[in-house]
């Protein structure tokens, strides 16, 4: 029973050491504070010298257990008597005392007991005045407890439970050993466990308690797990006493029906441990009676805000799971506005499917868009004239397990609602819960106005990207018209020419395969062609022949010998070259100059150059307006040509520059990185093409 004594000991010391650091981490000074740290520091001390004699059996550490158990008393008694000052105008002058009587009747009945002379009395004196100092402790905590107004005693219960409950231990120990002589040794090696059982309903009070200035805290969730883990160990003890007593008294039988016992026992428990309702009880009756407010509010908000934070794709079923868990329901359903104008299940959780839906003017809606009111299905079937002219839907009031509706309101109409399943345990709905309904479904209709608007840019992003597209496919086309028209009307006059007539020929191929081109482009929105390394010697003379009939006609100049690679989707960049090209055309008169150049670059680059002597442009137009969609000089053009110029250019690691003066003309510059073939054979997609 020594080690028994040594290790329960022990364990107190530890726990007690561990609650004076917290203690003293959270104590902001104040008498109450400092006596607390005192009564702390004294019972640490205390267990750890009873430990050591446990260890040792040396009468001079049983004397110093005495001695310091004296102490511990009498730091308790302080801090008794200075609360029940706290509480009452007179000062508390016959409790100090008292307790300063008993404390001195310890250390005194101490010493006559290890000095032999309580041998020859008839009652030990040490047993009598420690069974003394359990009276009067239970006396200060009756005291402490009645003058206490009701309304404040949730603040103090906690400490007057543990501390009473440890001086009924002690009680029943030291009137043990009074009527017997000697202590039951088996109460004693429990007594430091049984102490130090009682600090969490210290630090419980100790929290609720600003006044000690030891700003102590308890989550619920500590309390909640300690709470579970001791039900768990005392439903073990019950299962393990009744095996031992169908053990020794069932016969033959004992020992299988005791392990058959024991291993039910085990499944039961872990069935309640691994069950939803049993904690939801257990959390609801811990709430009720333990705590001032049913929800720890903190905790609940961050709960809430991480569950729609990380709800990824599945935004409907967070929300639904996040008001869910605030009232101990299993699941439920999410209604929404559809692009219809009813309200359809947009979500669901532990609820069957519905195809049901719900017009945005009807009752139902009205009254949750103007009232905002949670409403409760159990109180509308019993006192339904509360919520005034609502009538329910008929496949709401069919509904199985529906408990509330908690509607979904933002900054703007009613976004939707939120059907919540019956609860796990029996839970009351009362003005606390309801408020913090209504706060969360504010939060919740904000995080889905966010996801609507999130959607509705994504369509809107992906409509103006298809009409981007299109407007750079129309403003092809107008090129390709462009051409066709040109051909008409040279085909008046040289529509006998054999020459004519071949080039017309392949202008039509050309332009018929270009629009080919275009519509599939617009199809798949895609680019019609990989990008590969391409010859721009021989992409500039497609681009100088397809302008053919076109006054001035362009000049083309090869300032590097040999052909000249760049990496590029061969369709896009003739494209660009050409627009350029005809840009200039058109802003030449027809004895002018356009002349196409290529030419070499700095750093292994290539330019690719086209001079005009036409009209030119004026510094804020080069400067405001150029490279901004729909912005043009010209009565017939679209203003899409150069932006969509400049992002191609971007695009594949170029740049482009524009100089011009107005009545001199203008110099377009493209600047391309060159391609080589060690980085086209990286990459199996890219093949080198001519034209």
């Amino acid at each position: 029973m020594l080690e028994v004594a040594y290790w329960g000991y022990g364990l107190a010391a530890i726990a007690y050491l561990i609650f004076g650091v917290y203690a003293f981490l959270a104590w902001r000074g104040g008498p109450a504070g400092a006596t607390l740290l005192g009564a702390i520091l004294a019972s640490c001390l205390w267990a750890l010298a009873s430990a050591a004699y446990a260890r040792t059996d040396n009468p001079l550490l049983f004397g110093l257990c005495g001695v310091l158990d004296a102490v511990r008393t009498g730091a308790w008694y302080a801090f008794l008597v200075m609360l029940l000052r706290t509480i009452s105008d007179r000062p508390a002058r016959w409790p100090a005392v008292l307790a300063g009587v008993v404390v001195v009747a310890q250390v005194v009945s101490l010493a006559i007991d290890m000095s032999g002379a309580a041998a020859a009395l008839p009652l030990r004196p040490v047993f009598a005045a420690w069974l003394a100092q359990a009276v009067v402790g239970l006396m200060l905590v009756e005291q402490l407890f009645r003058g206490v107004p009701a309304a404040s005693r949730w603040a103090i219960k906690p400490l007057c439970i543990a501390l009473g409950a440890g001086y009924v231990f002690d009680l029943y120990c030291f009137a043990d050993g009074s009527l017997f002589g000697r202590l039951d040794t088996d109460v004693w090696a429990m007594r430091g466990i049984a102490h130090a059982l009682l600090i969490p309903l210290i630090a419980m009070s100790g929290a609720r308690n600003p006044s000690w200035t030891v700003r102590m805290s308890m989550s619920r969730e500590m309390v909640f797990h300690s709470t579970a883990l001791a039900v768990s160990g005392l439903y073990l003890l019950v299962i393990s006493a009744a095996g031992y007593y169908i053990r020794y008294f069932g016969g033959d039988w004992g020992r299988a029906l005791q392990l058959t016992l024991l291993f039910a026992g085990l499944v039961l428990l872990g069935m309640l441990l691994f069950s939803g309702a049993q904690r939801a009880r257990l959390r609801v009756f811990l709430n009720k009676h333990l705590f001032p407010y049913r929800y720890d509010y903190r905790n609940e908000w961050l709960r809430f805000t991480q569950a729609l934070a990380s709800a990824g794709g599945d935004l409907g079923q967070s929300v639904i799971r996040a008001l869910a868990d605030l009232v101990e329901s299993p699941g439920g359903s999410l209604w929404l506005r559809n692009a219809d104008g009813l309200f359809s299940m947009h979500a669901r959780l532990n609820q069957p499917s519905s195809e049901v839906s719900e017009a945005a003017d009807s009752s139902f809606c009205c009254f949750l868009d103007h009232r905002e009111w949670i409403i409760s299905l159990e109180e509308y079937r019993l006192r339904p004239a509360q919520y005034g002219e609502l009538r329910l839907p008929e496949w709401l009031s069919v509904m199985q397990d529906a408990w509330l509706v908690v509607p979904l309101k933002g900054s703007g109409p009613l976004l939707g609602f939120v059907v919540l399943n019956a609860p796990r345990a029996p839970f009351e709905i009362d003005w606390e819960v309801l408020d913090l309904l209504k706060t969360a479904q504010r939060q919740a209709a904000g995080y889905l106005e966010r996801m609507q608007a999130a959607e509705a840019l994504l369509e809107a992003r992906k409509f103006d990207s298809f009409n981007r597209m299109s407007a750079f496919v129309v403003h092809d086309l107008k090129n390709l018209v462009a051409q066709l028209s040109l051909m008409l009307k040279n085909a008046e006059r040289h529509r006998d020419n054999p020459e004519f007539q071949q080039d017309m020929l392949e202008t039509v191929a050309h332009v018929e395969s270009r629009m080919r081109g275009l519509m599939g482009q617009l199809q798949e929105k895609r680019s019609i062609d990989p990008p590969r390394l391409l010859d721009v010697v021989d992409i500039a003379r497609n681009v100088c022949r397809s302008k053919r009939g076109q006054l001035p006609e362009v000049g083309l100049k090869e300032e590097i010998g040999g052909s000249v690679e760049v990496l590029a989707h061969p369709e896009r960049l003739e494209r660009i070259i050409g627009h350029i090209v005809q840009n200039a055309l058109d802003a030449t008169e027809e004895d002018g100059i356009v002349s196409l150049r290529i030419a070499r670059g700095d750093a292994g680059r290539v330019q690719i150059i086209v001079e005009d002597t036409g009209c030119g442009m004026a510094p804020d137009f080069l400067r405001e307006r150029l490279s901004r969609p729909f912005q043009t000089t010209k009565t017939s053009g679209m203003g899409i040509g150069v932006f969509e110029t400049r992002q191609y250019v971007n695009e594949i690691g170029g740049a482009l520059r524009f100089d011009s003066e107005v009545g001199r003309g203008t110099r377009v510059t493209i600047d391309l990185p060159r391609g080589n073939r060690g980085s086209a054979r990286q990459t199996p997609e890219m093949e080198p093409v001519n034209g």
